[in-house]
């Protein structure tokens, strides 16, 4: 094997090791060689092989009875290395736990990887929302508030990308005309804040608004989340104490 050969085969070994390590979520937290080369598409020895390596260094654990496989302790030490280095984790908490004792429902902090939305911070509340919001978990950004605020202060040549790449329908409340969706956004630049109503679940509301860093650019979003039943009949009031949250934890970071 050349030397071109080998490093295109090296770089494609570790982009599908990372491709095992992202496959892995709260939904199915345990998994099968089988089933994760079904999956990702890959034959079976080359993940056997993979799995086997990063269990070796500790991102991978298999449960010899069931002959399955979960992510090992190697993977929550460099969370917690990356967590205690964002600032934003480390000045938004006092005020996410001060919005969750007050609003009484969960409140997180979201950010932008590519054309989804990823929590980097989470305080829950004493019913929460489960399998929906955890640190790590990427969500549409179309059909959340937190994705639509932080795309409403994004320039043209990045919504006009998600659009392109087409407005995937999740519920009956999904936006998914480009026309429609255009004008949702500068509606929430306008008012500096961005409903998502049964957009992504059923029975599920959320209500977000942009945190600026030092940089002046919206990065990052707080958001409350929970039950329409609950959150509806005061969204107005949630509305103003969200946004005066984003604005402490902008003044916290900028």
């Amino acid at each position: 094997m050349n030397t071109n050969a080998y490093d295109e085969h090296l770089l494609s070994s570790v982009k599908n090791a990372l491709r095992i390590l992202r496959s892995f979520s709260l939904v199915e937290p345990e998994k099968r060689v089988t089933a994760l080369a079904a999956e990702l598409g890959l034959g079976k020895s080359t993940v056997s092989r993979l799995l086997t390596t990063l269990a070796s260094e500790g991102f991978v654990m298999k449960d010899h009875e069931t002959q399955q496989y979960s992510l090992g302790l190697s993977i929550l030490h460099l969370n917690t290395v990356m967590t205690s280095k964002l600032e934003i984790n480390r000045e938004s908490l006092p005020v996410l736990q001060h919005l969750v004792d007050d609003i009484g429902e969960t409140a997180h902090i979201a950010t932008l990887a590519g054309m989804d939305v990823v929590y980097l911070n989470i305080v829950e509340c004493k019913h929460p929302v489960r399998m929906l919001s955890h640190i790590g978990r990427r969500n549409p950004v179309h059909c959340t508030s937190s994705g639509k605020v932080m795309l409403a202060y994004q320039n043209k040549t990045v919504i006009d990308q998600l659009i392109d790449r087409g407005l995937e329908q999740y519920t009956a409340n999904t936006i998914i005309n480009p026309d429609e969706f255009r004008t949702a956004l500068n509606t929430i630049r306008l008012q500096k804040y961005a409903f998502s109503i049964e957009e992504l679940l059923e029975g599920l509301m959320s209500i977000a608004a942009p945190i600026w860093d030092y940089t002046n650019r919206v990065n990052y979003a707080v958001t409350v989340i929970g039950p329409i039943s609950r959150m509806n009949p005061i969204r107005l009031a949630i509305v103003n104490k969200v946004k005066s949250a984003a604005m402490e934890i902008t003044r916290r970071i900028g």
